[in-house]
């Protein structure tokens, strides 16, 4: 806009310079010619009163020579009279006897081109009644005497007026664009997360419109993030009594595995029940990565979360192996976040492969990733694509593929991917890939299932294609 603007300015006032320099100009021109020839009229007219009064050539030429202008540019012609006397001429001829014949025979003045500028030629009655002609020589130096000095002033007198024109344009331009350049920040601020952009009202009078609309819509995304809040708070709050009464019910259930892992199984509702509403009465949004510095030991967490499913894994009769995890791999990832993945794609594990299918949890660190896998000996899956899409789970199995999302949203925040394979077991293998350096992941244009396909480091790949079977 604002280039917009100064291009505009300067197109205008070059075009009214052009329009009103040129006719000057010539107008200026004009004026030096017609000064120059009022003052050859004026000297001629100072010789012909002598004229009219004598023809002696003496007293002539003591009169042109006190009129002439100093550089013999001043001549008489006398025609001839009868006998009695000849042709006079007084001064230096330039003009050429066909030209001085033509004024004598018209009775008025002329002007005629001669080598190096022009000559008038003014006719005056002598007494006798012949017709002398009086020729004043004109050059070209004199007709032209200041118009260069003229035109260089008007040229940078229009040159000025385009450079102020510009730098005015220029002006506007800037306060008009600076009011739209910090409405753009904001616009991208707030997509960014920061709901506390907010837009000076600034400028003219519809960018400052449109910076209230824009604040406007900023209180209204915040306040309708907080009654969300509010809401899920409310809703997870909700889930307190029927979790209470399943904690008694599962306490009364006396001893035994069953017993252990039901009690077990509640406790963890609770915790989860009660993140959800500490994080949904929290201002600031949380993200799946933690701060630097922050993370957990993946390690740690597989075991715990292995610890979990195996008495599952036992009562369904499926084998199963943890590798990797006999000493600490830190990530960048928080230690509940982690747990959700694992979680997410363990109880895909148990949801979507036959009783006594087995599976692996492996865990490789290398220098700037650490990659868990998860793989199983079940059917596999058809379409990895449409697995990770979120919300396109096919409705025969009951999948959302919400848990694959969890657990790509968690590797892509650390600049990571997932993928989905053929496993070694025989069925489907789900590759973590979480980076160590904190390099953030490109954002995603399209279709947001797509499983993203990134070059991984050699060695960390012949690492994973020596894992061990199972026992």
């Amino acid at each position: 806009m604002r280039w917009a603007l100064v291009k505009v300015s300067l197109a205008v006032t070059v075009m009214v310079v052009v329009a009103f320099a040129v006719p000057l100009g010539l107008v200026i021109r004009e004026m030096a010619r017609d000064r120059a020839f009022s003052n050859a009229e004026r000297e001629a007219a100072a010789v012909a009163p002598a004229l009219s009064i004598t023809t002696d050539r003496d007293q002539l030429e003591r009169v042109v020579a006190a009129a002439g202008s100093g550089e013999a540019g001043l001549a008489v012609h006398i025609p001839a009279a009868g006998r009695d006397r000849g042709r006079v001429d007084i001064g230096r001829q330039r003009a050429t006897d066909a030209d001085i014949q033509a004024v004598r025979d018209m009775g008025r003045a002329s002007t005629t081109e001669v080598a190096g500028g022009s000559t008038l030629l003014q006719p005056v009655a002598l007494s006798s009644g012949e017709i002398a002609v009086v020729e004043v020589y004109v050059p070209e130096s004199e007709v032209t005497n200041g118009v260069g000095t003229a035109w260089a002033v008007l040229a940078a007198v229009g040159a000025a007026l385009v450079v102020g024109s510009v730098a005015v344009a220029d002006r506007l331009g800037a306060r008009m664009v600076r009011p739209a350049r910090r409405l753009v920040k904001g616009a991208h601020e707030l997509g960014e997360g920061r709901l506390g952009a907010r837009v000076p009202e600034e400028g003219p009078t519809e960018l400052r419109l449109a910076a209230v609309a824009f604040n406007s819509m900023a209180d209204q995304v915040v306040q309708l993030l907080a009654n969300e809040r509010e809401l899920a708070a409310d809703l997870s709050h909700r889930l307190r009594t029927p979790l209470t009464v399943l904690r008694l019910n599962a306490a009364s259930l006396g001893d035994g595995p069953a017993a252990e892992q039901t009690r077990a199984a509640v406790e963890q509702l609770e915790r989860e029940v009660d993140t959800i509403i500490r994080t949904a009465r929290d201002a600031k949004p949380q993200t799946a990565t933690a701060g630097p510095g922050a993370g957990c030991d993946a390690a740690e967490v597989v075991r715990e979360r292995m610890a979990f499913w195996s008495a599952l894994a036992e009562d369904e009769g499926r084998k199963w192996r943890v590798a990797g995890t006999d000493r600490p791999v830190r990530i960048p990832v928080a230690r509940a976040d982690l747990a959700a993945a694992l979680d997410a794609l363990l109880g895909n594990v148990f949801r979507h492969t036959p009783e006594g299918t087995a599976f692996a949890v492996d865990v490789h660190n290398g220098e700037d990733a650490v990659i868990v896998l998860v793989s199983d000996a079940g059917p596999g899956i058809p379409d990895p694509e449409a697995a990770m899409a979120r919300g396109r789970g096919s409705g025969s199995d009951g999948s959302t593929g919400l848990g694959l999302d969890i657990v790509r949203r968690i590797a892509e925040s650390t600049g990571g991917d997932v993928r989905i394979g053929s496993s070694v077991l025989g069925g489907t293998e789900v590759r973590v890939w979480i980076q160590l350096d904190g390099r953030t992941a490109p954002v995603r244009r399209g279709h947001r299932g797509a499983v993203r396909r990134r070059r991984h480091p050699r060695r960390l790949m012949r690492t994973l294609s020596r894992s061990r079977p199972l026992p």
